[in-house]
């Protein structure tokens, strides 16, 4: 076991679920959709015949509202749904999918904008991240983590945060962890938030992460012009179940934007990819983190 993963280990944590209710509900409104289409329904007679938004239909097919058990009942009866062995299997997605997860006992710090962003991180296969600003929240230390909310929450929320975002973390030690890929600005690594001595050990835990292999950090060093990626940072996240579509978030001041059109989506991997290769190679990655630690 390497260092980051044993230090992990070691905070006590138990092992989280690897899907929560994230996945069923994905699956549910896909699901959902493919029954509405095959019934020739479009989203605004969807809408119609349940008397609901077509933001609503179209927010379920994502995956990104729960559904009660009547509402999944009605929408089997608008779509002429008639198999009840059918009707079942979708009334027990929904019952998953209305499980909370484990992060729902920190509810009162997550705002309503990160919590499906949550679901689908520690659901996630495979992570990828392009981030300009500070240190990838899965890659934080908990002293990186509370000098960067330091001031911004009473002291108790923010300790409540940290403790989040270090059980998030457990995606990467899990007995089948996600896959990361991490692009990170150069000018991110040298902000010293919290000071030499946190920052010293932040280069230090990314050095220990890069032994993991199924994590892969890439640096764009100053020397190169930052790529102009329109809005910064995103993520992409794709989900375990083969079927359901890869996600990319968007992060804001005070929200957050999930863009879910197939061409959007494709758009970022391309950037993603693009990223890549402009970036130093993952093999780099070590010695430029030695050099930042030499500069401190």
């Amino acid at each position: 076991m390497g260092t980051a993963a044993a230090e992990h280990a070691d905070r006590g944590h138990p092992e989280p679920p690897e899907a929560g209710p994230t996945v069923p509900r994905m699956v549910l409104g896909a699901q959902l959709r493919r029954l509405r289409e095959a019934d020739g329904y479009s989203l605004e007679e969807a809408s119609a015949a349940v008397s609901r938004p077509e933001e609503w239909i179209s927010g379920l097919e994502l995956g990104r509202i729960r559904l009660k058990l009547r509402e999944v009942a009605d929408l089997c009866a608008a779509y002429g749904v008639t198999d009840r062995a059918a009707c079942a299997t979708l009334l027990g997605l929904a019952r998953q999918a209305n499980v909370p997860g484990w992060w729902a006992a920190y509810q009162d710090v997550i705002p309503p904008w990160q919590e499906p962003y949550i679901g689908l991180e520690q659901s996630a296969s495979v992570i990828r991240m392009y981030e300009t600003q500070t240190v990838p929240e899965l890659l934080q230390t908990p002293a990186y983590a509370r000098a960067l909310l330091a001031g911004r929450r009473p002291p108790a929320a923010t300790e409540r945060l940290v403790r989040l975002r270090t059980r998030r973390q457990a995606i990467l030690h899990r007995s089948r962890p996600a896959r990361l890929w991490v692009v990170i600005d150069e000018a991110a690594l040298r902000r010293t938030f919290g000071g030499g001595p946190v920052a010293f050990a932040q280069l230090e835990h990314l050095l220990d992460v890069c032994d993991l292999p199924h994590v892969t950090i890439q640096v764009v060093p100053l020397e190169l012009a930052s790529p102009p990626v329109p809005g910064g940072s995103f993520t992409l996240l794709r989900p375990p179940e083969p079927e359901l579509p890869d996600v990319v978030y968007l992060e804001r001041l005070n929200g957050a934007v999930y863009p879910a059109e197939e061409d959007a989506v494709i758009s970022y991997w391309h950037v993603m990819n693009w990223l890549v290769v402009k970036a130093a190679p993952a093999r780099a990655t070590p010695s430029i983190l030695l050099g930042l630690l030499r500069d401190l």
